[in-house]
């Protein structure tokens, strides 16, 4: 999340009543969790397994939980709840949503019908049309020549701190949940029933099929396909066809389900054979 002017680190650890280590004027220009982090922002850490990746990320304002010395050039925010005081943080500098004013920004050529709700500092691009009964959040850019006719129950978290961001082309069925901070590519196609968790980047071309489940923090390569009912619960190479939980190359996997299916056979020869040398 980009912050709407550049605060000091003084500025925002007053915000917060916490103690920092660091210039007063040191900048702080957005904040992000670590999977996204770019130079200005700050993340939280509250583990110790996890102190050196977020002091070693691009983050240069870092709120942990211990007094530790920062590499050069960066701060520290301190806090005894880091996740607290970093969803505080979140909520002071992204007000909640609002649906009492729309001060929507809609291109003259998009089209928008009466029963689309949209909340406040909403963007549609040109040529965009918002169908009947489609509700928008805070804050959402809808790009040029999108059709929103999200179909029952489908779903569409908005980030935390960054942006859940779906690309050109890429087709949602029914039912359908995206996580918050999921950043899904170009031409990409989720089926029915598809549930994908936060912070999963899903790359150009991918096809999951209906039912299928992705676990948070994961990428999928381009031009993947997932077969129906897959968990997938690792990283996927692009290029490939997936099926099964746990996830496995479909050729694999169904020759797995093949071979599962002869076990009945091969204990039934097994026990023939006991039976003969028994006699």
């Amino acid at each position: 999340m980009r912050l709407n002017r550049p605060h000091t680190l003084k500025e925002v650890a007053e915000m917060v009543d916490c103690k920092y280590l660091g210039p007063d004027d040191h900048s702080v220009t957005g904040i992000n969790e670590i999977h996204m982090v770019k130079p200005g922002d700050i993340v939280f850490v509250d583990h110790p397994k996890y102190y050196e990746k977020a002091l070693n990320s691009a983050a240069t304002t870092i709120l942990i939980n211990k007094e530790v010395t920062p590499p050069e050039g960066k701060a520290l925010i301190f806090a005894d709840d880091p996740f607290s005081t970093f969803n505080a943080l979140v909520s002071a500098f992204r007000k909640r949503q609002n649906w009492e004013i729309s001060e929507a920004e809609i291109h003259p050529t998009a089209v928008v019908a009466p029963s689309a709700v949209l909340g406040k500092n909403v963007k549609i691009g040109a040529r965009s049309v918002i169908h009947p009964n489609v509700v928008i959040y805070d804050n959402a850019e809808i790009g040029a020549d999108v059709q929103i006719q999200i179909g029952a129950g489908c779903t569409i978290d908005k980030g935390v701190s960054g942006a859940t961001e779906i690309g050109e082309g890429t087709k949602i069925d029914n039912s359908v949940h995206i996580g918050h901070d999921t950043v899904i590519g170009r031409d990409c196609l989720l089926a029915a029933q598809v549930g994908v968790a936060g912070c999963v980047v899903i790359e150009d071309g991918v096809t999951l099929w209906g039912q299928v489940g992705v676990r948070s923090d994961i990428t999928i390569g381009a031009g993947a396909v997932v077969l129906a009912q897959t968990g997938i619960s690792k990283a996927l190479e692009g290029g490939k066809t997936y099926f099964g939980s746990p996830v496995g190359e479909s050729r694999e996997k169904l020759k797995e389900l093949a071979n599962t299916r002869k076990i009945p056979t091969i204990l039934e020869d097994v026990k023939a054979l006991q039976k003969k040398f028994e006699q």
